[in-house]
């Protein structure tokens, strides 16, 4: 359903307030004057499967909101600031699947704010497998942490964002971004950007293994951190570039200098981006076959980390790879667009998930196993984006047809438990 208009109370497209268990999935809420979705003091709601494009202000915003599922949304060209924008002392939020691109601001910001009540902070918070890309104009960063503490953030793609990484520290929160885990990611900040990974302002206790860092600004790197963060700071198995900061981003370090000091002894230097990713020029972040990354980690990661970005497991070989991507091992099967009949449709594996993206207004998707026999249709989707949970089907190979008004579109997957 599309959505073009602010509805009756709120300069909003959609706007949940005082209500509990409500699910928002497959709207296309479009050039609205704040927020396409807005859910406020309200907590278990699911958005999910929805486009927010063009809106005032932010795609997807929550306040107050506990226990939220943000998903499987596609939030892009915020006039002003965010994607998705997560708020005011709510904890336990999970944020994944969600891509985000071309937002004045952040691609996701989390913002504990203390002075809207409450305790000014955000905790236990769950941020996984989320691209965001081409964010930062007007500043801010692909993945903002103000006051986000005891939380994870892994598997996460940021590219050719304009300004930070991920940024962990403390404006309006009540305390620093303290004790997260930040494993697996892969950031290649952009020529203008910012540091990859900013933490600062007493945000102590963080962890950051299995990450590519990458920075095409002239100085400005991969780690920067302040004094009062230093506090139980553990960061290893990285791939960066030549360039750190340990007073805040003053002024940088050489790698080797920075392993002095006792940080990332099993960090290397970045070889070249060719050398490192199959086209990164295209946006595709996937390891190459034998790079610096593959079986380059640690496993110090689990049980957060069990899987990539595509679903697949991990480790496929030896060790963990580092960043988002696990390089699979010659024979996995992995789901992937129809390669007799090429289509602009791109169908991958997330977790216990097939996701089918790039999809038109109108589209339908059907299912069958081995016997064809129908075990899933949808019709006349009204997303981009559309999400399968195989967890109720059986080991073995799945055909799919994506049927529009000109074209029908075959294609299959294998799921293995």
């Amino acid at each position: 359903m599309s959505i073009t208009t602010e509805n009756s109370v709120t300069p909003d497209g959609i706007n949940i307030e005082n209500a509990d268990w409500v699910v928002i999935d497959n709207f296309y809420v479009v050039g609205i004057q704040r927020a396409g979705i807005r859910v406020a003091l309200s907590e278990h709601v699911v958005i999910k499967n929805n486009i927010c494009s063009h809106n005032g202000r932010w795609g997807i915003f929550m306040g107050f909101a506990d226990y939220a599922v943000i998903e499987n949304n596609l939030c892009m060209y915020s006039q002003q600031e965010h994607g998705i924008y997560f708020s005011n002392s709510a904890d336990h939020p999970i944020i994944r699947y969600n891509t985000c691109h071309h937002n004045n601001a952040n691609g996701i910001h989390m913002n504990g704010d203390e002075s809207m009540g409450g305790d000014g902070l955000i905790t236990d918070a769950t941020v996984e497998c989320n691209i965001i890309y081409e964010n930062g104009i007007g500043g801010g960063s692909g993945i903002n942490c103000d006051g986000v503490a005891e939380s994870r953030i892994f598997n996460n793609l940021l590219y050719m964002n304009h300004a930070s990484g991920i940024s962990l520290y403390c404006i309006d929160a009540s305390a620093g971004s303290y004790n997260n885990k930040i494993y697996n990611n892969t950031i290649i900040n952009a020529t203008d950007a910012r540091w990859c990974l900013n933490i600062n302002t007493d945000s102590y206790g963080d962890t950051v293994y299995n990450n590519i860092l990458i920075n095409l600004h002239p100085w400005r790197g991969s780690i920067s951190i302040d004094v009062s963060s230093l506090p139980d700071f553990w960061s290893d198995y990285n791939v960066l570039v030549n360039s750190m900061s340990n007073d805040g981003g003053n002024s940088a370090i050489t790698l080797a200098a920075w392993q002095v000091l006792g940080y990332d002894p099993h960090s290397m230097l970045a070889d070249p981006l060719d050398s490192l990713f199959a086209d990164w020029s295209s946006g595709d972040y996937h390891l190459r076959a034998g790079c610096q990354a593959t079986d380059s980690g640690t496993d110090q990661v689990l049980p957060i980390v069990q899987y990539d970005l595509d679903g697949v497991l991990r480790p496929q070989g030896l060790a963990f790879d580092i960043g988002v991507y696990e390089h699979p091992q010659t024979g996995i099967i992995r789901a992937g667009i129809n390669k007799v009949n090429p289509s602009p449709y791109r169908v991958y594996q997330q977790a216990q998930s097939i996701i089918f993206k790039n999809l038109n207004m109108g589209d339908g998707i059907a299912i069958f196993d081995l016997t064809g026999r129908n075990v899933h249709c949808a019709e006349n989707i009204t997303t981009g984006i559309y999400r399968v949970c195989t967890k109720s089907f059986s080991n073995g190979v799945y055909f799919y047809v994506i049927t529009s008004a000109q074209s029908s579109v075959p294609g299959k997957f294998v799921v293995i438990k």
